[in-house]
């Protein structure tokens, strides 16, 4: 990430005003090996080729920040191959995980990972090592790192259908299992952090949150969300796209400043339920408008995010999502044409 592209995510995050609304798309695993031609499995297991492959984009793209940059992220699977999820690789498309378990109770107990020792997490840690200086040497800097939410991370050791079953029939062992995939994420993202000292943002990304009651996020899911943004960071950002509003209201006390939300909700009404402390970060809709429709379609979708967000400063023009395969180099153009005009 460029130093500028940093500091205006940081003024947008706290909501100070900006001359020009930023722009700001999750790139990852599913979109740049596609839109650059090249096998998922070599973007994630060759270095060169990774760092290459977002170097272009950063190149290509100089208007839009790139979050959380220079990701070294194969799929989801870096921390559920710590806890010992089979990963199944593809040319194709981004690694599926498969669960070691479909009932709670066989899990029970269940240690949370060594990020420097376990999975696939040693060698995401010896990536980030080999690219740092190659990425400063382009001026830039890696200042984000991510996990993947406690839910999600559970989510991903039993399916979301387990994990659910064993929510409502096994709570308790459902709050061992959730301290464990939490402390996994607090580890991760201080492991990513002793090899890059400038990091000072975090991204948390959690869609299983979507599918609880309020009720059960407050139990099942916010303590422990809360518990990992308790961690220091300038830039705190929340993803959940899934079109359920249940954790709106809490997303500023879990301390979140920045949250990615799903297309399928106005801005109006989000910033109603999320109030004015947190940035909103969307909400063209992914892949239905996004990947798959042309570029006139999409500035007239990015000028109705503008239209809602009303001039509110804490606003970064986006995604409903992350950027999906098929995403053309000429629909992100057009989301930056209406944010400049």
């Amino acid at each position: 990430m460029r130093e500028d592209h940093w500091s205006t995510l940081v003024s947008a995050a706290h909501g100070e005003r900006i001359p020009n609304t930023p722009i700001a798309l999750i790139v990852d695993t599913p979109w740049i090996p596609s839109f650059l031609g090249i096998s998922t499995v070599d973007y994630i297991a060759i270095p060169d080729v990774w760092f290459k492959a977002n170097l272009a984009v950063a190149k290509r793209f100089p208007d839009v920040i790139l979050l959380p940059g220079f990701w070294v992220e194969p799929g989801m699977a870096s921390e559920p191959s710590g806890f010992g999820c089979r990963i199944e690789f593809s040319a194709d498309q981004p690694p599926s995980v498969h669960p070691i378990a479909s009932d709670i109770s066989a899990i029970d107990n269940l240690v949370s990972p060594n990020p420097r020792r376990d999975g696939l997490m040693p060698l995401v840690l010896a990536a980030y090592k080999y690219a740092l200086p190659r990425v400063r040497d382009e001026g830039m800097d890696i200042r984000m790192v991510t996990a993947r939410g406690p839910l999600a991370i559970a989510a991903h050791l039993l399916g979301l259908t387990g994990f659910l079953m064993g929510l409502k029939t096994e709570p308790a062992a459902t709050h061992r299992l959730l301290k464990a995939t939490t402390q996994c994420a607090r580890d991760w993202i201080a492991a990513q952090a002793e090899v890059l000292p400038r990091v000072d943002g975090i991204m948390v990304l959690d869609d299983v949150v979507g599918f609880l009651s309020k009720e059960d996020y407050l139990e099942f899911a916010h303590p422990y969300l809360k518990e990992i943004f308790s961690v220091p960071a300038t830039v705190k950002a929340l993803h959940n796209d899934t079109d359920s509003p249940v954790c709106f209201e809490f997303v500023s006390d879990l301390g979140a400043n920045v949250f990615n939300f799903t297309h399928m909700r106005d801005i109006r009404s989000v910033r109603a339920r999320v109030g004015d402390s947190v940035c909103l970060m969307g909400n063209v809709a992914p892949r239905d408008v996004l990947a798959m429709g042309d570029p006139a379609t999409v500035e007239a979708h990015a000028r109705r995010c503008l239209a809602e967000n009303a001039g509110h400063p804490a606003f970064l023009l986006s995604a409903g999502g992350g950027a999906v395969a098929g995403t053309t180099a000429e629909n992100i153009d057009a989301m930056v044409r209406a944010a400049r005009s």
